[in-house]
Formats: C-alpha cells, structure tokens, sequence
C-alpha cells in the first residue's frame, strides 16, 4: 500500500533515510543532518511525500516537488529511497509508476532527475526502462566515497 506520509511514518523511516545518506552514495544530502532536518526536506518542503508500507514495514518513500518555477513549473523532480530489506523486490519501481501517476494529477507533464549518480547503475538502468533518458551528464559531480569523482546523469520523461 502507499499512502501519503506522517511524520509518525518518517520516524519508523528514518533509519533507512539516516543510512542512505550515511553511506554517500546515492544521494547528495549532509550525512550529519538531523532527524527534524530531513524531515523537513523529505516532507515540508515538497509538494507531497509518500510511504510503501507492508503491515507495519515500511519498504520505502519518495517524495515529488516542482523542479523550477514559473514557466518550468511544468516539470517535476522526485527522490525515491527504499528500506535495505526490500531492496532489489521492485519497490522502486512500483514507487517510480505511482509517481509518475501522482505527478499527471498534480498538473506536471514532466519529471527530471537532477543528480543521478552514474555508479548507481541499477537505478540508472531502471529509469531508462521505465522510459527516463539521460540528457546530459555532469563530469566529477560526485563524491563517492570509494569511487573518488564520479559522473551524475540528468535524467528526464515527458509524462503526457
């Protein structure tokens, strides 16, 4: 089931939230914020954020906002993060489709991913089967931690 998330919801998350940024690999958020700052930034300042849960297991959250403003703000962006345990079970998938759903009632036509690390292949390659193009790449745009500098792909769909 996915439904809209609680701050309850990013409690019971957070755990998952507090390791995907700990780990740097994946997402460009300060590895040190604290609970009430991700919240923030997952859950207030987004249009929506939504939870995949199980019985009482959250499998995993995505959140949608607006890209740009003004004559962009047709275009949105979304980050996805799914719960260790539930990895590799098309969770992201499901959570990608619903927001590709979500997105088209809110009015967007678009979605456009800003940073996907390019050593992240099995979401690279999963955006590009769900229809996601790379439109541009950014040299060096990471840190990773293992990897030094890595690329980061602009990804992007037209929805309507």
């Amino acid at each position: 089931m996915i439904r809209i998330m609680t701050q309850n919801d990013f409690q019971h998350f957070w755990p998952t939230f507090k390791e995907v940024i700990e780990q740097q690999e994946t997402y460009a958020f300060d590895p040190d914020m604290s609970q009430q700052q991700a919240y923030a930034l997952w859950c207030q300042k987004v249009d929506i954020a939504y939870v995949m849960v199980e019985g009482y297991e959250i499998l995993g959250s995505y959140y949608l906002k607006a890209n740009a403003m003004g004559p962009s703000n047709h275009i949105c962006n979304c980050g996805y993060m799914v719960a260790p345990q539930a990895r590799g079970k098309g969770i992201a998938r499901t959570l990608c489709e619903h927001s590709q759903s979500e997105a088209i009632k809110l009015g967007y036509r678009a979605m456009q991913f800003n940073s996907v690390v390019a050593s992240n292949q099995v979401a690279v390659q999963l955006w590009q089967r769900l229809g996601y193009q790379i439109i541009g790449t950014i040299p060096k745009a990471y840190r990773h931690p293992s990897l030094g500098f890595v690329d980061s792909h602009i990804m992007y769909k037209w929805l309507q």
